[in-house]
């Protein structure tokens, strides 16, 4: 199966693996991610979507290992408060469920910001836009596939 992630990648010509893993529904953080897949929790990003007090929606990042620094991503977007997304909104708002939502794909176009730490590595596993499959690629490729931007998030 393809998803909209990889269709991206793929029409780009940027090259990819995909990496499966058992989604069972309860293991579906970016830390059990990298445990099942056998990769260091630094090479795995989570996906976090937030919403300002104005409902702009931003899209962050990080590695599993670490928790977004909400006072940073505020300063990044200069907005006065930020919170993650209900997990409930989540489909409504990019297409995607927890625990497969992807930085790439989604329905609406959102600005992603990318911890800068990843930078450094020569790839990061994403997840592929489905629960049980992650995207391996050189996190220089994925900034510039999404437009988006390195920031300090944590």
């Amino acid at each position: 199966m393809k998803t909209n992630a990889m269709r991206i990648l793929s029409d780009a010509d940027i090259p990819f693996e995909v990496i499966t893993y058992d989604a069972d529904g309860q293991h579906i953080d970016a830390m059990s991610v990298a445990h099942q897949v056998g990769l260091d929790p630094l090479q795995v990003c989570k996906t976090l979507v937030t919403s300002t007090e104005s409902n702009a929606i931003f899209v962050f990042c990080v590695p599993a290992p670490y928790e977004i620094s909400l006072k940073k991503a505020r300063s990044v977007v200069q907005a006065k408060s930020l919170e993650l997304v209900d997990v409930n909104k989540l489909r409504s708002l990019t297409g995607y469920i927890r625990g497969g939502v992807s930085p790439l794909g989604m329905i609406h176009t959102y600005p992603l910001y990318i911890e800068e730490t990843v930078q450094l590595l020569p790839k990061i596993a994403i997840s592929a836009g489905k629960r049980g499959m992650q995207l391996f690629l050189d996190p220089n490729d994925l900034i510039q596939v999404a437009n988006g931007v390195w920031a300090d998030l944590i």
